[in-house]
């Protein structure tokens, strides 16, 4: 079964009386790269948050964002005044000796340290559960993406593999003809030769056999095909595999280069090239692949 890393899923529900999001989105990456966005008050929630999505999202580049619509949060921060009124005068000390205007200084006063004092918000557990319900929520959204995301890469895939194999019968019409045509310029060779010198007769059939076994691609033939038939019923296994399918096309890719190599024809060599192809094709697909 293909799953892609690509996915997307959202959920919205109540937590306490404040409305949260949870959004999950990822992209492709070799490894599990999670960025996670949530709110202050669940800070000590996060390492067991972590745990828990990252066995289910296994692999990809991700990002997990957790917001609280209506945050009454905000609405119990205080201000210090006796910190404030010191930032003032130091401001406005500043202002007369460089100046400066003081037209923002409200806001910058407000953003130096310890003039607000949040009040911190104790998380109770059945909080955490209503929002671990909507995290799960938002990743079965996420996960029913990605296997719908799946089967569209399973078909192009599969059509990939099954070009390599369909090239190999292609490959066997022109081997017949390339070794009675490697044979004739040895012959044509050996006449030109036997002009002006005597030949060892068993010697040449030695080295034109030699020659000969080393054009062979009968053995790179069956492990190709053994490649892409094990390459399918891998692709049909419940479970996501796609590093799995990533070794197995390296497998199929080392045999078709080996063909290219001993193929010494310009037809079989474009037939190679169309093999190639599909397989460049089918690596860019892979790698979308969990």
């Amino acid at each position: 079964m293909v799953k892609s890393m690509t996915g997307y899923g959202i959920a919205k529900g109540q937590v306490g009386n404040l409305v949260v999001t949870v959004e999950i989105r990822s992209l492709n990456s070799k490894f599990l790269e999670m960025n996670l966005r949530l709110p202050g008050a669940y800070r000590d929630k996060e390492l067991e948050l972590r745990s828990d999505l990252g066995k289910q999202l296994d692999r990809g580049k991700a990002d997990v964002n957790i917001s609280f619509e209506n945050n009454d949060l905000a609405k119990r921060s205080t201000v210090n005044k006796e910190i404030f009124a010191a930032y003032v005068e130091e401001y406005k000390s500043l202002c007369k000796e460089y100046q400066l205007t003081d037209a923002s200084m409200f806001e910058t006063i407000l953003k130096m340290p310890s003039v607000l004092n949040a009040e911190r918000s104790e998380v109770d557990e059945e909080q955490w559960l209503q929002l671990k319900a909507l995290v799960n929520q938002s990743m079965n959204h996420f996960n029913s993406f990605r296997e719908a995301e799946g089967k569209v890469l399973e078909r192009e895939i599969c059509n990939r593999v099954e070009a390599i194999a369909n090239a190999i019968p292609i490959l066997e019409t022109f081997e017949q003809a390339r070794i009675e045509a490697v044979r004739q310029r040895l012959q044509k060779g050996l006449a030109e030769i036997k002009e002006s010198n005597s030949v060892d007769q068993n010697r040449f059939e030695q080295e034109m056999i030699y020659y000969i076994e080393k054009l062979d691609i009968t053995e790179e033939k069956v492990r190709l095909k053994s490649h892409c038939d094990y390459f399918m019923q891998t692709i049909a296994l419940p479970e996501a595999n796609g590093k799995k399918l990533g070794f197995i096309t390296q497998e199929i890719g080392r045999e078709v280069n080996t063909i290219g190599a001993k193929a010494n024809d310009a037809v079989m060599q474009r037939t190679v090239v169309e093999m190639k192809d599909e397989l460049e094709k089918l690596k860019e697909q892979l790698a979308n692949v969990l």
